[in-house]
């Protein structure tokens, strides 16, 4: 029998890495989508997603990571 309550069995509380991985994911499918649908500018959004990303990996902050940590109060994992 588990020990932990019903309501929190199961659930797994995202980290900031994830979540902005799966927002980065994210602009990053419909920017491709739209640049196929809609104009090849849109391919701009992408770039400036893997470049919103790359400095979060040298900086560990990045124009997304300071709002979800200040609007969510999300942790990274190594914090």
């Amino acid at each position: 029998m588990s020990t932990t309550p019903p309501a929190t069995r199961g659930q797994t509380r995202w980290t900031l890495e994830r979540m902005l991985f799966a927002l980065a994911g994210t602009v990053t499918l419909v920017s491709v989508a739209l640049a196929v649908l809609v104009s090849p500018w849109f391919l701009l959004l992408a770039a400036l997603t893997g470049l919103s990303q790359w400095a979060y990996v040298l900086t560990g902050a990045c124009p997304a990571s300071l709002v979800l940590r200040r609007v969510t109060h999300l942790r990274g994992c190594a914090r």
